[in-house]
C-alpha cells in the first residue's frame, strides 16, 4: 500500500540525479567519477539525454555551444542583461533578464529550423526525393510561420554569416570519420540552395541554420535546439553583465537620453 512518505518521494520523480547525505549520482554516475573526467559538454550531454557522447561526438557538439556565445550589445538578450546591470541587479538577475529576451524571433530560430529538417528528414524516409522533400517541407514551414524560414539570411552578415561555413566544414570533416550521418547537412544545403532559387539570388545559412544541422546530427530533439542556445549565449550575457558592471553608469536605456524617441500622435498600435 502506497504510504505518505511514497508519495512525497514520488511528487519529484527523477532519473537525472540520486542525491543523499554523502552521495550524489548523475544518471548512475558518481559525481567524483565525473569530476575531472569528463567535459563541460559532456556533462551537458549526459544531464540533458543521458549517456556519454564519443570525443568526436562531443567536439562536435562543443562546436555549436562555442559558436552561439555572443553577438554584441545590439542583440536584444545582450542589451537587456547589461541594461539590467545598470539597474542594481545581480548577476544573476542580469543573466535571468538576458535569458528572457530568447523567445521565437531572437533564440527560437534554431528550434524552428530543427523542426524543419527533422519534417524533409521524415519525408525522405518516406521515398520523397530530396529536392521535392525540401519544397514540401518548405511548403509547410510556410503555411504555419509564415514566409521567413528560420536558419537562413542574416539583417547584418551578408552574403555569409562567418559562423556557418566553419561549423559546417566540422559536420562534413564528422561525417566522413563516421561521426554523424551527414544526411542534414545535405538537407540543411538542399534548403539554402532552394531559398536561393526561389529568390533569385544566394541566401546565406545562418549560425541557427548550422547548429540546427548539429544537433539534428547529434539526434536532439528541436526543442532542445532553443535550450542549448540559451545555455551557449548565456556565457556572452555573463561576459557583458560582469563588463557593464565594471565600467559603472546608472539607469541606462536603449539610447542615450540626448536622442529621445519620436512622438506620433497618430500612433494608435497600444
Amino acid at each position: 500500500m502506497s504510504t505518505d512518505a511514497d508519495a512525497i518521494r514520488h511528487w519529484w520523480r527523477t532519473s537525472i540525479i540520486e542525491m543523499e547525505p554523502g552521495k550524489i549520482a548523475f544518471r548512475g554516475t558518481p559525481i567524483e567519477e565525473l569530476i575531472g573526467n569528463v567535459s563541460f559538454p559532456q556533462m551537458i550531454w549526459l544531464m540533458v539525454r543521458g549517456g556519454t557522447p564519443s570525443e568526436a561526438e562531443a567536439r562536435l557538439f562543443e562546436a555549436a555551444l562555442v559558436a552561439g556565445v555572443d553577438h554584441g550589445p545590439q542583440a536584444p538578450s545582450i542589451a537587456a542583461a547589461r541594461m539590467a546591470s545598470t539597474c542594481g541587479l545581480g548577476l544573476n538577475n542580469a543573466i535571468a533578464t538576458g535569458v528572457n529576451m530568447l523567445g521565437d524571433v531572437h533564440g527560437g530560430a534554431g528550434e524552428q529550423c530543427a523542426e524543419l529538417y527533422y519534417d524533409i528528414s521524415r519525408r525522405l524516409d518516406e521515398g520523397t526525393v530530396l529536392i521535392n522533400a525540401v519544397q514540401e517541407g518548405l511548403d509547410n514551414w510556410r503555411s504555419e510561420y509564415g514566409k521567413i524560414v528560420s536558419g537562413f539570411g542574416h539583417r547584418f552578415h551578408k552574403p555569409t554569416d562567418p559562423r556557418a561555413p566553419r561549423l559546417m566544414a566540422l559536420v562534413r570533416a564528422a561525417a566522413s570519420e563516421g561521426t554523424v550521418s551527414g544526411r542534414y547537412a545535405d538537407i540543411g544545403e538542399a534548403v539554402q540552395a532552394e531559398l536561393g532559387r526561389a529568390r533569385g539570388t544566394p541566401i546565406a545559412m545562418n549560425i541557427d541554420g548550422a547548429t540546427a544541422v548539429i544537433f539534428c546530427e547529434l539526434g536532439f530533439p528541436s526543442p532542445l535546439s532553443r535550450g542549448l542556445f540559451c545555455l551557449s549565449r548565456s556565457v556572452g550575457i555573463l561576459a557583458h553583465s560582469w563588463e557593464q558592471m565594471n565600467q559603472g553608469g546608472r539607469n541606462k536605456g536603449p539610447m542615450p537620453p540626448r536622442f529621445l524617441p519620436e512622438y506620433d500622435p497618430e500612433d494608435h498600435s497600444e
